[in-house]
């Protein structure tokens, strides 16, 4: 499984930007190994970002991606002390969640 996410969020006069760096391979599907075996297709299809448990982001993603993802966005709301959290789901169906507290 793919490596924890890096979360940055500050709230500045009202608006909140919130980093996001993903470990993933990020596959996708027509990359070739050494022995000339295709690698099969593995990438993020799904990201949901949460700002206090309601959605405030959410974008789905294909196999064009760079192996891991750097994602920054802004949004009004959030003050220091509230919790972000950043969600993915890949195609293979795992998941992974990790939160961050505003500054």
């Amino acid at each position: 499984m793919p490596g924890p996410m890096k979360i940055r969020a500050a709230s500045k006069d009202g608006i909140t930007e919130v980093k996001v760096l993903m470990s993933h391979e990020m596959e996708t599907g027509f990359r070739k190994d050494a022995s000339g075996a295709v690698v099969p297709a593995w990438f993020i299809s799904e990201v949901t970002a949460k700002l206090n448990g309601k959605t405030v982001m959410e974008a789905q993603w294909g196999p064009s991606v760079s192996k891991n993802p750097y994602l920054a966005f802004k949004i009004k709301g959030g003050q220091a002390g509230d919790k972000m959290s950043v969600t993915w789901v890949d195609s293979k169906g795992e998941t992974r969640t990790d939160e961050a507290t505003i500054s």
